[in-house]
């Protein structure tokens, strides 16, 4: 298996990666914490806005202690207002 999770990302997140969905290398079963430290080393631009991104594995929002590991989809999900 690939060392990879498919990322996916959305609105803001989505112009800063530059794609709505790439391939993105571990080198192991990660937190979500971990995870995203990492996806900001690779796009500095998230880092004012990493507290306020959420991310979903498997389509499920998760917190910031869960595991990610190799094959899963991660999204990036920055805050939406509507009205």
């Amino acid at each position: 298996m690939e060392n990879t999770v498919n990322l996916l990302a959305f609105g803001g997140a989505r112009d800063i990666v530059g794609a709505s969905e790439v391939r993105f290398e571990l080198s192991g079963p990660c937190t979500v914490e971990e995870f995203m430290g990492e996806v900001c080393r690779r796009y500095p631009a998230l880092t004012p806005h990493r507290r306020s991104i959420r991310l979903a594995v498997n389509g499920t929002y998760a917190h910031a202690d869960e595991k990610i590991s190799c094959g899963d989809d991660v999204a990036l999900i920055p805050p939406v207002a509507g009205g």
